[in-house]
């Protein structure tokens, strides 16, 4: 929405909303520099000094495998992600 196509931002208020999200969703093309597999099927982030990957799977229990930022998104690690993702059990 906006000038171009006819609708005043100012009457919707701003579409860009970011929730509180830190992330720039309009660059993700842009760096994915974040996650451990840039561009792979992985969710999970990279492990760097600040971001070790110390925790384990909160589904199997495997340890070493998650980092805290991905605890903090609430992930799983990518054996249990693969076997969610084809319906099967863990």
């Amino acid at each position: 929405m906006g000038p171009e196509d006819g609708v005043d931002d100012r009457e919707y208020g701003d579409d860009d909303v970011d929730y509180g999200d830190p992330h720039d969703y309009d660059n993700l093309d842009e760096d994915r520099s974040e996650f451990a597999d840039p561009g792979g099927r992985s969710a999970l982030r990279a492990e760097t000094e600040d971001n070790p990957r110390n925790l384990p799977c909160p589904n199997c229990g495997a340890e070493d495998v998650l980092t805290p930022a991905d605890r903090a998104h609430g992930y799983q690690c990518d054996r249990c992600a693969d076997r969610a993702e084809r319906g099967d059990d863990y």
